[in-house]
């Protein structure tokens, strides 16, 4: 069970209650805060690994007690908040968040955001070393594609791909950023001409999303640019 230590700060203490249930559920354990001066205080005195901290709470918002946090810790840290607009989410991830959740939230994505922000967190902190284990590797956010043993690395845990998604990934890896059509996917990973190859590509490609991919209907890696092909997107 994981050892890990969550603050969850919200003035609502029933979204407190059920994010703490939930994540003592999945073994955590689970510091509570009511507003931003708490949640700060709690950091003071406990060791903390992850924040889901909510946007508008009395005393200080999420945003200002996020700067604050900013100024000595590196912890992950998830908004959670109601405001839905694009805006809203881009200002919170700006100024320092990892993630943003939208309320009201589903409990399996915010079970699963955690699990990988913390993955992503507790591999980091050990990333120059893993950096010297993997010379020979490609990074980009959260991925980690090892040319040496063909393997692909999510949150620092190894994903198992097929030949043939190995290929496309390393290609797209290798080029990120860059829009490939599905034709030149195929000619290029299968290394025949392609001919009516578009939903043999889009099959891989919707198989690969489910393994890298948090939410492989909203992918943050492999994106699809509407009627030119698909890329990977450049972290």
């Amino acid at each position: 069970m994981s050892q890990e230590t969550i603050l969850v700060a919200d003035d609502d203490r029933e979204i407190v209650r059920a994010i703490q249930k939930l994540l003592e559920m999945e073994g955590y354990r689970v510091l509570c805060a009511y507003n931003g001066l708490e949640a700060l205080e709690q950091l003071v005195e406990q060791e903390v690994h992850l924040i889901i901290l909510d946007i508008m709470m009395p005393k200080m918002d999420g945003l200002s007690t996020m700067m604050k946090i900013r100024e000595s810790k590196n912890i992950p840290i998830l908004l959670l908040s109601a405001k839905t607009e694009e805006s809203d989410k881009v200002l919170g991830l700006s100024m320092g968040a990892d993630d943003y959740i939208s309320k009201p939230y589903q409990p399996a994505e915010l079970v699963a955001r955690v699990k990988s922000s913390l993955r992503r967190y507790l591999y980091l902190g050990n990333r120059e070393k893993a950096k010297e284990e993997k010379s020979n590797a490609i990074e980009n956010g959260g991925l980690l594609l090892n040319l040496d043993e063909k393997q692909i690395y999510v949150d620092g845990d190894p994903v198992k791909l097929t030949a043939t998604e190995y290929r496309i990934v390393e290609l797209l890896m290798k080029n990120r950023g860059r829009v490939f059509s599905a034709e030149e996917i195929y000619e290029r990973v299968w290394k025949e001409q392609a001919f009516a190859t578009e939903n043999t590509v889009m099959v891989h490609i919707r198989r690969i999303r489910e393994k890298i991919e948090i939410n492989p209907k909203v992918p943050k890696y492999l994106k699809v640019v509407w009627g030119i092909g698909y890329k990977m997107e450049k972290y």
